[in-house]
């Protein structure tokens, strides 16, 4: 181990580990009657610091949605810094995925005529520094000089110099004939996974490990797409449009997928991809809602991913399996407050979580 240069990796992410909230803790927080109770049992988790130091500016779930965003960024800035030379390109890579959804959120956010204020809340980052900074040019006085733009166009504009306007200008025309903000949300997501996919194709003969981990993400993301575009009645164009090369469902392969008549059907097309895909049935029928779909496409990825970066310690898999338990549990803790702000019924929080059934 001690010849490895991912030994010292390993020791460090080790000790973070513990940060990590245990499955039990999940129970009392979707237990809770509200978000306030949610935020007294977050004070005492290493949550209770980025809580405690935002309370003067912030309230209820946007005060929690800081505290836990910014406790997200501290732990993927340790990953980042746990990587040794050889990983960092493709772990600084796979960060910069935040500074693309902070990017798609002000887009979408100023599409919406949604406030500065208002946006700056969702944010994934610290007081001072984007999640994506450790892998990007991009820091969060930046992020704020986008929100001030007036238009999507001098977003792209400003966006030139860091790499990502390339991206979008091209597609601004159509933006301005449609005002459709999805293709140059999907344009991101397109450029994003290319760099990433780049990236991770050579270093220190781990790479296909990780390669796999990529390709699961975006199979999820088209699996989504798909459901999501029969739910909607799309016609088969736009969804192919939005199809994201790179991961193991091929191309070719949509307008045959998509021409099951319904989502069921749908579903049970892809069954043979994700097994635990069928679990999102029940939701489906009683609601029409998608999100058991989701929570079990995640759910399976999880736990597949998990096992089979676990089985290479030494490697850059070992920081890949702490970012993704990391984005885990954010995203757990989301949907329990948002579940919580909202109003849903304890069943249908506890059904969304993917940690607590790992």
């Amino acid at each position: 181990m001690a010849g490895s240069p991912y030994a010292s990796a390993l020791g460090r992410l080790k000790a973070i580990t513990p940060s990590l909230l245990p499955k039990e803790a999940y129970v009392p927080l979707v237990a809770a009657k509200d978000v306030g109770e949610v935020t007294k049992l977050l004070e005492p988790t290493p949550y209770g610091a980025e809580i405690a130091q935002s309370a003067a500016s912030y309230k209820g779930a946007p005060l929690l949605e800081v505290a836990i965003n910014r406790t997200f960024v501290h732990r993927n800035r340790l990953g980042f810094q746990s990587a040794p030379f050889a990983g960092r390109a493709a772990v600084g890579a796979y960060l910069r995925k935040w500074d693309i959804q902070n990017i798609g959120l002000i887009l979408a956010a100023k599409a919406q005529g949604r406030s500065v204020a208002e946006t700056e809340t969702f944010l994934v980052s610290t007081r001072e520094i984007p999640a994506g900074l450790m892998a990007g040019p991009m820091s969060l006085d930046d992020f704020r000089g986008l929100l001030q733009q007036p238009t999507l166009d001098a977003i792209a504009q400003s966006l030139v110099k860091f790499g990502y306007g390339g991206v979008l200008l091209p597609r601004m025309e159509a933006y301005d004939r449609s005002h459709d903000i999805f293709p140059l949300l999907v344009a991101l997501d397109r450029f994003y996974y290319e760099q990433l996919l780049e990236a991770t194709r050579f270093f220190q003969g781990d790479e296909w490990v990780v390669r796999q981990f990529v390709q699961s993400e975006i199979d999820v993301r088209n699996a989504l797409l798909l459901l999501k575009g029969k739910d909607a009645e799309l016609p088969v164009e736009p969804v192919q449009e939005r199809f994201l090369d790179g991961g193991t469902i091929p191309r070719t392969t949509v307008a045959e997928l998509y021409g099951a008549r319904t989502v069921a059907e749908l579903v049970t097309s892809l069954e043979g991809r994700f097994p635990t895909l069928p679990e999102g049935n029940a939701m489906y029928q009683s609601d029409r809602s998608l999100a058991g779909y989701e929570a079990a496409l995640q759910r399976d990825r999880a736990v597949r991913e998990l096992k089979r970066m676990r089985a290479y310690p030494l490697s850059v898999s070992i920081i890949f399996g702490f970012l993704m338990f990391s984005e885990l549990e954010r995203a757990d803790l989301r949907h329990i407050v948002y579940g919580k702000l909202y109003g849903l019924p304890d069943a249908r929080i506890q059904d969304a979580l993917i940690v607590p059934r790992l």
